[in-house]
């Protein structure tokens, strides 16, 4: 089933629905990234956690047969051999186990879906004893259906400006497909369309710029159902293949939504995120139907793909604002970055002595938070705002803006929700306009609401609809419908 949550946004911006028939339950609207977990450990963190935190969807790392490098580096994963369904993350009985675990508890599987090239190996054996060369892969592709450049003594990409050569020579000694012929077009297809029979609902397409839009459009005619897609197009300006040519085949990563927002918490003011142009499409942003958007991804938190001084887990709690802060703007369908600690860019996941990858959930235990798996989608404040996205979809706009013209903003969701963020070493404290109804509500950011109280702090809500505000510094406070106490 196809699981677009911006399509249910965009009908009830529309009045294609009405907020009661919107609530009943809340659409799921973000996924996470799962970044090199086991299939056995995604099943049971959808059952544990996602499932019941309410994310829409969780992305997988690529789940064919692929090289193994030395050293074990997390990019062998992108260096295709096959397309057996066996890798570190385990066989194709465990994969197709954690689709149908994370689909009875209502989450959607997107498989990272690497289709443009096979491996920069010259030779070597895969994940599933595949022999293989540089341009043979036994009983699925030769020479014959890759792209040959040849401009410079080897087929690399050197010159971004040129389409033709981003499209058709090889990305980092990649062996670039000939996505053009029906062959490799039917052969990916097919490879697809297995991922399909076993209930993957969604695709991310690798290396999107690297095929011409029409391409990837015919490989996709060839699936069957409606599988939700997103295209990993890295479009910052400046050169001639851009985001806009991939929107007829589905939804495009906005990495300039990383970047520029890194920037405001590194060295902006978040005051500017709605000054003379709101953030999103006021910044130049792709139309935020049909954008992917995250604050970090398993390449630009390690200066690759479009890089850049980019937020993430190892910048703790601005990570965690810059995430409350995505999590509550009604801008793009979000990601959350689940990944592992690394000391340098190609490290691998955490291992055990025997080489096999370490688990997060090792029986009764949960190996998150330490010096390993980080965990990010789990982090108490990150999961209470899923959970506000979802409560605050049927208000799906900004209300009720607030900033000291610096970094301490507030902002409502209608008269669904409010947030508050102080990026800044003094107390935020203020009686605001929240647009909410009267009542107390509990911050769920730092507590949450049982059947007859908070565990954290409470806000009350005047009739009409102020309250005091009072944040710590570099702390956050968010409220919704959902917590308020009876």
């Amino acid at each position: 089933m196809k699981v677009i949550p911006m399509l249910v946004l965009l009908l009830m911006i529309s009045g294609g629905l009405t907020a009661s028939q919107a609530q009943a339950p809340p659409p799921r609207s973000a996924f996470v990234h799962l970044f090199e977990w086991t299939w056995d450990d995604v099943a049971q963190e959808c059952e544990d956690f996602l499932g019941p935190a309410g994310y829409a969807a969780v992305q997988v790392s690529p789940p064919q047969e692929h090289a193994v490098l030395a050293d074990r580096p997390w990019y062998e994963r992108y260096q295709p051999v096959s397309y057996r369904l066996t890798s570190r993350s385990g066989d194709r009985a465990a994969f197709a186990a954690m689709v149908a675990r994370c689909k009875a508890v209502g989450v959607d599987l997107y498989v990272d879906a690497v289709i443009n090239h096979m491996s920069s190996q010259e030779q070597g054996t895969g994940t599933d004893g595949t022999q293989f060369s540089h341009f043979e892969y036994p009983g699925l592709f030769n020479a014959d259906d890759f792209h040959h450049c040849g401009r410079y003594g080897n087929d690399d990409i050197r010159n971004y400006q040129d389409r033709w050569e981003v499209q058709n020579c090889e990305l980092l000694n990649l062996p670039d497909l000939r996505t053009e012929t029906d062959r490799v077009r039917d052969t990916i297809g097919a490879y697809l369309n297995d991922l399909v029979s076993l209930g993957v609902a969604g695709f991310r397409i690798d290396a999107s710029k690297h095929m011409p839009a029409g391409d990837i459009m015919a490989i996709l005619n060839r699936v069957s159902g409606n599988p939700y897609i997103f295209q990993e197009v890295i479009d910052q300006g400046g050169e001639p293949i851009t985001a806009r040519e991939y929107f007829p085949n589905g939804d495009v990563t906005e990495f300039k939504y990383s970047r520029d927002l890194s920037r405001m918490f590194f060295e902006g003011k978040l005051a500017w995120l709605r000054g003379q142009h709101a953030f999103g499409e006021g910044w130049a942003f792709m139309p935020g139907h049909r954008a992917v958007v995250f604050i970090d991804n398993h390449d630009n938190q390690r200066g690759h793909g479009g890089g850049g001084h980019i937020l993430t887990h190892k910048d703790s709690t601005r990570y965690m604002l810059a995430n409350v802060f995505m999590l509550a703007w009604p801008y793009g369908y979000p990601k959350v970055m689940s990944s592992y600690a690394f000391e340098d860019d190609g490290q691998g996941p955490p291992t055990r002595e025997d080489g096999s990858v370490r688990p997060v959930h090792d029986g009764a235990a949960l190996n998150c938070f330490g010096d390993a798996w980080q965990c990010e989608h789990r982090w108490p404040a990150i999961a209470a705002m899923a959970r506000f996205r979802n409560v605050t979809a049927p208000a799906y706009f900004v209300s009720h803006w607030w900033s000291n013209g610096e970094n301490q903003i507030a902002f409502g969701r209608g008269d669904r929700g409010f947030v508050a963020i102080n990026h800044e070493n003094q107390p935020l404290d203020q009686t605001l306009s929240t647009g909410l109804p009267p009542g107390v509500y509990c911050d769920v950011i730092n507590g949450a609401a049982t059947a007859t109280e908070c565990t954290g702090p409470a806000v009350s809500v005047a009739p009409d609809g102020t309250a005091r505000i009072s944040v710590p510094p570099m702390q956050a406070l968010a409220l919704h419908v959902e917590a308020r106490r009876p």
